[in-house]
């Protein structure tokens, strides 16, 4: 997660809020990984901790959208923005909407300031950042009503979560430390600026010393950088020279610095009354007057608004605005009654347990986690509003710019982050077998340059062939980058998915070379599959079968293993199934629609009606369990699968199961003419492009590649080579039904073709 704000060294409180907030998530959760995207004031550098990643200029708009890039790049889930119109640059603090209508991610917005009459613009800014904000946390319960009230804010979508406190153990001897022993210390802490109403206690101070002449008032804090800046010292010089004229220079101690928090637990602990004068009733948040409260601290304050709220219940004394007799009666009254004062102050310390950084932390991440379940939801409804087209003219062309880029001399390697090869994975057989059943689709479809094709269908075969342990009848499957092979026997899925691309490539390739290399290796690699107990690499091995086929369909052994190995899969669903859960396991796992699909290609070939009607009842099944609510595609997660009688993992959703099912789905329509499997392959494969649950799309157009999956908030922004290979599989088999159905472009169905079987028979 991200935090937006001013963070220290700068010196404001919303500094000190965001340092603290980051400080108290990373404490409580040191699993989470909590990072702050800072603000600078204009021409100001700060040398920040580590926990500041990035830096945004007030006034740079240009700035703000590279954050919105930063936040989207790193895949942060949640970001938690501090708000305060005058921390961001643009009329009313516009500019940070620039940033925030970017981001892919939920929006926490806490309001440190909401107005009971905001300006024209500062309503416009409000209201959109209402709308941006997937929650919003307010300070105060008055806080909650003003943005119900005046920005129409859905209470349901307010957080009421108090300002965070520190710990404040009371250092021994603390008036020693700071030079006050033996007196009465009234204390303001903050920075300074005219709106704080200081000079009103300065002026209380003649008739609290006549009481009270042992009392020191001690003003802790530099003045406002902003107020420094265009006023420089004017007001502070001007309290100073109050003080003298009143004759209780003496008595007022002004410490012109921005302290740190082990100082500021010294001046609290040594304060008997803290006070807030402030000026503005519209005050919505004072961190100053939380730790007061927190820390036990008998307090009195003008009546702004959080002050009324947070003092109310005998926690604190409020006094008319500018009216220094009450300030100096109620002083005089609390210091000469020590037990009144202990009394008020036990009240406060009560209140203030529930505001400790590590419980206000907790309370946050709450809202997170609330606000990633509204986003998924508000995007599931906007989704329902939205229609979700793609006719055949819509496909896009084949590019194998990410795959060819993921690919070396030894062959694709397996993993990337972001589009960039990852080499510490190194390669392995599955992909590279995907890699060689692409290159024979594409140079089957004859849309690529040839020489292309054929270096590039070379480098997988000659991968795939290196994998191949003629001793062992199997293949290797992982590789390091360093070209050592970490097993001696890889998968038996990963002998299936070889046997499927080299099937594949015997019956589509025209390249003599090729397509020898490729019936020796299937012929060697099948050998194995009838000792194989998984029915994914069955199926794998039906699918290369019945490509093999194309090109030698005669092949007599080929038929008997074909048989083999679908009367096998067939039986294995017959005694598995149930009316309930018609499938082959007891649970739907990976690559699920390859398993119909087999039974639908061999049946198909062999005219065999069980099996087809089988293949087609699973399929059935499959389709509707991979159907949200809203009848969007939406496969089973890899987060838990789905076993029969348990619950289904909706995350995270996998490419290759929308590759397996466009496949499946083609193939049912070619052997039955039903449009219906028509429109559940296009469903599936619009899910690349955005039918999903969080509406986004997983092809990325400018590379070429797919991102690695749907998680519940976000897509995973890594284009690995099994999902960019799904991808480029899906379009392929797209593109193939669209020529073979031989139909207009502006056509949304197709033509009903003859099954495998049919067209052999005739053929014979």
């Amino acid at each position: 997660m991200a935090v937006l704000g001013n963070h220290t060294p700068r010196q404001c409180g919303i500094a000190t809020f965001t340092a603290d907030l980051s400080d108290a998530i990373t404490g409580e959760f040191p699993n989470q990984d909590c990072f702050v995207m800072a603000m600078n004031d204009s021409g100001r550098q700060y040398t920040y901790p580590a926990a500041v990643r990035f830096e945004i200029g007030e006034a740079d708009l240009p700035a703000y959208r590279r954050g919105a890039d930063f936040l989207n790049v790193n895949e942060v889930e949640v970001v938690s923005l501090q708000h305060e119109y005058g921390i961001f640059g643009g009329k009313a603090g516009s500019h940070v909407l620039a940033l925030l209508r970017e981001l892919r991610m939920p929006i926490v917005t806490t309001l440190h300031t909401i107005l009971e009459t905001p300006s024209p613009a500062q309503k416009v800014v409000m209201d959109e950042l209402m709308q941006l904000s997937e929650r919003v946390i307010v300070m105060s319960s008055h806080g909650a009503a003003l943005l119900k009230r005046v920005h129409g804010v859905s209470g349901d979508k307010i957080d009421l979560i108090p300002h965070g406190i520190p710990s404040f153990p009371c250092p021994i001897q603390s008036k020693s430390l700071l030079d006050v022993e033996g007196k009465a210390v009234i204390l303001t802490f903050g920075l300074l600026s005219p709106d704080k109403g200081i000079e009103h206690v300065i002026d209380a101070l003649p008739d609290i010393l006549a009481r009270h002449p042992d009392t020191v008032y001690i003003v802790l804090g530099a003045t406002h950088p902003h107020v420094k800046m265009n006023h420089g010292e004017a007001y502070r010089l001007m309290l100073e020279n109050r003080a003298q004229r009143l004759g209780v220079g003496e008595n007022v101690i002004f410490h012109n610095r921005f302290v740190s928090q082990s100082e500021l637990t010294r001046f609290i602990s040594a304060a008997d009354i803290y006070i807030t004068p402030y000026l503005k009733p519209d005050q919505i948040t004072s961190g100053t007057l939380a730790y007061a409260v927190g820390s036990g601290k008998a307090v009195i304050s003008t009546p702004y608004w959080y002050a009324s709220e947070l003092l109310e219940d005998g926690r604190g004394i409020l006094v008319p605005w500018r009216d220094s007799e009450s300030i100096a009666r109620e002083v005089n009254g609390l210091l000469g009654d020590e037990e009144k004062r202990r009394s008020l102050g036990a009240r406060a310390a009560d209140y203030g347990r529930d505001m400790g950084w590590p419980t206000v932390a907790r309370r946050y991440m709450q809202s997170f986690e609330q606000a990633r379940i509204d986003h998924t939801q508000r995007r599931r409804s906007a989704f329902e509003r939205k229609t979700f087209v793609m006719r055949f003219a819509d496909l896009p062309e084949v590019k194998l710019d990410h795959m060819l880029a993921m690919t070396d001399d030894t062959g694709i390697l397996q993993h990337a982050t972001f589009n960039v090869p990852r080499y510490a994975d190194g390669y392995c057989l599955d992909d590279n077998a995907r890699a060689l059943l692409v290159m024979a689709l594409v140079e089957d479809a004859g849309t690529e340059d040839p020489k292309l094709v054929r270096e590039a269908t070379s480098r997988y075969l000659g991968f795939v062939s290196h994998a191949f342990n003629p001793d062992t009848g199997r293949f290797r499957n992982f590789m390091s980058y360093t070209r050592d092979w970490v097993e001696e026997c890889g998968s038996e899925d990963s002998q299936g998915r070889s046997l499927w691309a080299l099937g594949t490539l015997v019956g589509r390739s025209r390249d003599p070379g090729c397509k020898g290399l490729a019936s020796q290796l299937f012929q060697s690699g099948l050998h194995a599959v009838s000792g194989f107990t998984s029915p994914r690499a069955w199926a794998y091995a039906l699918l290369g079968i019945d490509e093999y086929l194309r090109a030698f369909q005669g092949h007599t052994h080929m038929q008997g293993v074909q048989k083999l190995l679908s009367e096998r899969l067939l039986d294995l669903y017959q005694r598995t199934s149930s009316p309930g859960f018609p499938w082959f396991e007891d649970r739907l796992t990976y690559c699920n629609a390859r398993l119909p699909q087999a039974l639908l290609v061999s049946g198909a070939w062999m005219e065999h009606d069980e099996m087809i009607a089988t293949g087609l009842r699973s399929l059935a099944f499959l389709v509707s369990e991979q159907r949200s609510p809203e009848g969007y595609f939406a496969p089973i997660g890899s987060n838990g699968f789905y076993v029969r009688g348990g619950t289904r993992a909706e995350f995270d959703q996998q490419p290759v199961e929308a590759c397996a099912t466009i496949a499946a789905c083609l193939e049912a329509q070619r052997i039955t003419g039903d449009a219906k499997w028509t429109e559940s392959a296009r469903s599936a494969f619009r899910w690349f492009f955005g039918e999903n649950q969080l509406e986004q799309p997983l092809y990325d157009s400018e590379t070429g590649g797919c991102r690695d999956g749907l998680h519940a908030d976000r897509v995973n922004e890594n284009q690995g080579a099994e999902s960019s290979l799904g991808f480029l599989l899906s379009l392929l088999d797209m593109r193939a039904a669209h020529r073979v159905a031989d139909v207009s472009l502006r056509d949304t169905s197709f033509v009903a073709q003859p099954s495998k079987a049919m067209a052999a028979s005739k053929t014979a």
